[in-house]
């Protein structure tokens, strides 16, 4: 899934506000002392408004208090509550997705490793299973409203596709995983497959829901392997 816990969350935006903050002329009070730390604040502060509530029922208020900055800080940023959402999908759920899965698929020598990686530490906490995949509630809520978070949850889940696609080329040509997988079309299942698990978890408020979802996903991973490849581990078994 893409899934990322509190701390994840926290630590992306904390980065994303230091480090991909736009400065803006101000329109409407002073000059935030601190505009990079003020936005992170906010975006962080949006991002679990957000997650916990919907975009839509988000409350902005709510939003100002988590981040402790003034309403004329908001509007020194943002024009208004739909660009403010809009960043959170490019800047924050765009670098959790980079993070959890795209920067480690990269560097993997061997695909279905990470991926088995990746899966099984997909958070069970009680407050995860409770509110689901940030990006997927979004897109779900959000997707046949408005153009605008539309088209930028389908950048996200895209790259999360490329990446899984990626992967298992380049696994494909090292060996390690079976020539005859359609790398495409198992980036798809395997989206599909922990996004329907976490979806099921949310809805059940059950762990063993997402546990045996993560099994399920981890023995197909297994699957992919070439069979001398898995021959060998059972030999070792």
């Amino acid at each position: 899934m893409f899934v990322f816990d509190s701390t994840t969350a926290l630590v992306t935006c904390i980065l994303v506000g230091m480090l991909i903050a736009r400065r803006k002329p101000s329109r409407r009070g002073a000059t935030p002392r601190d505009p990079d730390r003020t936005r992170g604040r906010l975006l962080q502060a949006a991002f679990e408004e957000m997650h916990r509530s919907g975009f839509r029922s988000a409350d902005l208020d709510a939003i100002l208090a988590t981040a402790g900055v003034t309403k004329g800080a908001l509007y020194y940023h943002f024009d208004n509550k739909e660009a403010l959402g809009y960043a959170v999908v490019d800047e924050v759920l765009t670098s959790s997705m980079r993070e959890k899965w795209v920067r480690p698929l990269q560097n993997a020598k061997n695909p279905i490793d990470m991926l088995v990686r990746i899966v099984q530490s997909i958070s069970l906490k009680p407050e995860d299973l409770q509110r689901g995949c940030p990006l997927n509630n979004l897109s779900q809520e959000m997707s046949p409203l408005d153009a605008g978070f539309r088209k930028r949850t389908a950048k996200v889940f895209k790259d999360w596709h490329d990446a899984i696609t990626m992967a298992l080329r380049r696994g494909q040509k090292r060996g390690v995983v079976r020539s005859g997988v359609n790398a495409s079309e198992t980036a798809t299942f395997l989206m599909a497959a922990i996004e329907g698990y976490v979806s099921l978890a949310k809805n059940s408020q059950e762990a063993r829901m997402l546990q045996s979802g993560k099994r399920s996903v981890s023995r197909h991973l297994e699957s992919l392997r070439p069979a001398r490849v898995r021959a060998r581990a059972a030999d070792r078994d």
